[in-house]
């Protein structure tokens, strides 16, 4: 198998029996060929992809701010509709773990039709329900079919030709953000117009018609492995295992996420609570900051096009650091605190954006044929720095306040410092894994010779990781 100038294959016996690495379909082998690879995606598809990620991905935030309405509408406690929050979490990272390495495996866009055909049902089947047991149960499939979103972003790093491939995970990846932010906002405003259920029924449509407009559009994306489904999860673990790169990514995705959700869940409280007082309409309006800092977070894929993804890693963590002391001074209330909060936050929101690009762009180079795995991986380990961030946060605030948060902020951030900072003293293997030969499928190991030995330094040709 040819890879980009040499072998680069894992000497891990294991591994290699995991199924992590099997040989690449025909079209996927040919995009390695000199002067052969994928054509450029077009602006306009770029942009679907980014709405399909952002509009899945929101389906799971619509419930939040509807929990006291839904209480109400279907004779429950407070606390009790809280679980249409927890299931629809419980669900993502489910289908974060189970789910998405089938993007490897399985024809892409058939799979992501029909994870968005059924996520109208179940949407449109939450919108129905009668009872709080039924919405949980359609809830609970809403947010394993809102994995989608962590199916699509792969994808578009398979579509995208090798120079536009930052540009277009930075794209779609910033949609995803987007609609997280704007969930809430969009919730509030059609529960304002008609009541909670029409905020479903208009998540449904979107849904049903994303999924016939993508299958009409996008070409078929053939899968970049042949294995059976066992060994698909085993070879999650053994890249994990194997992969310094990626090990340290997920480390750093915990941090920027940790960051992230320390940042939303605390705000929350500040601005509800004096010296602010903001009702809950003006506390969503701060997520349009974020927007703006997701926005301006597309720059990051570019620099990744040019070779520049460390240098994105390293801004990101140290515009990570600054932005916890700005936000601080928002503790002290006033104009001067609105204005150090909304700069914070874009901020921030910009710096987890951007690492968050980057890391996906360098284990997508180092993996390119098990881009849905690495996905898994990195996210699973984003959403578990969030959830402890989450609890440290709320057990912490009644203690310590804003500024006693906004240190846990400062100790993440500066703790993902210190990983880049061993990462870029001990640089991981950055160069492209080829898929091994067909001798894996028979079960013979594949070694490679001693002189091949493992990349162990970063080259800016090739695109530093």
């Amino acid at each position: 198998m040819r890879g980009r100038g040499q072998d680069y294959g894992m000497n891990d016996p294991e591994f290699e029996r995991s199924g992590a690495m099997r040989p690449r379909t025909a079209p996927e082998e040919a995009a390695d060929e000199p002067g052969v690879g994928p054509p450029a995606l077009s602006r306009a598809m770029v942009l679907l992809l980014a709405v399909v990620c952002g509009a899945a991905v929101a389906n799971i935030y619509y419930a939040q701010p509807l929990l006291s309405v839904i209480s109400k509408a279907l004779g429950v406690s407070q606390g009790s509709s809280g679980l249409v929050v927890t299931v629809s979490q419980v669900g993502y990272a489910l289908s974060l773990a189970l789910l998405v390495p089938l993007g490897d495996v399985l024809e892409r866009r058939r799979l992501v039709t029909a994870l968005l055909g059924l996520s109208a049902l179940a949407v449109l089947g939450a919108a129905a329900s009668p009872s709080l047991g039924l919405l949980l149960v359609a809830i609970a499939v809403v947010g394993v079919t809102s994995a989608v979103a962590q199916i699509v972003v792969p994808m578009a790093a398979s579509l995208a030709p090798d120079h536009q491939r930052g540009s277009a995970v930075g794209t779609v990846t910033s949609g995803l953000l987007i609609g997280i932010m704007i969930a809430r906002t969009v919730a509030g405003l059609l529960a304002q117009i008609g009541d909670w259920q029409l905020v479903f029924v208009f998540a449904a449509v979107l849904m049903a018609a994303l999924a016939i407009v993508l299958r009409l559009v996008l070409r078929p994306v053939p899968p970049s492995e042949n294995t059976t489904y066992p060994q698909l999860l085993r070879s999650v673990l053994a890249l994990v295992r194997t992969e310094s790169l990626l090990r340290r990514r997920m480390a750093l995705a915990a941090v920027g996420m940790g960051c992230f959700t320390v940042l939303w869940t605390a705000s929350s409280f500040l601005l509800a609570d004096r010296p602010y007082g903001f009702g809950p309409a003006v506390i969503g309006l701060f997520g349009l900051a974020g927007v703006i800092g997701a926005v301006a977070s597309s720059v990051a894929g570019r620099l990744t096009d040019r070779g520049r993804g460390r240098q994105v890693t390293t801004g990101g963590l140290i515009l990570l650091a600054v932005s916890w002391p700005v936000l601080a001074v928002a503790g002290m209330g006033g104009p001067v605190g609105l204005i150090t909060l909304s700069v914070g936050i874009i901020a921030l929101n910009l710096a987890q954006q951007s690492l968050l690009i980057s890391h996906q762009s360098a284990i997508y180079r180092r993996a390119p044929h098990a881009r849905s795995r690495v996905t898994t991986a990195l996210m699973v380990s984003a959403f578990a720095g969030a959830t402890v961030a989450s609890a440290l946060t709320a057990a912490l605030y009644p203690l310590v306040g804003w500024l006693g948060v906004s240190g846990l902020g400062l100790v993440i951030a500066l703790a993902g410092a210190g990983i880049w900072i061993l990462e870029l003293v001990h640089p991981s293997p950055a160069e492209p894994l080829p898929a091994l030969s067909a001798a894996v499928d028979t079960g013979a190991a594949h070694r490679r010779p001693a002189a091949a030995g493992r990349v162990g330094s970063c080259r800016e040709e090739v695109g530093c990781a």
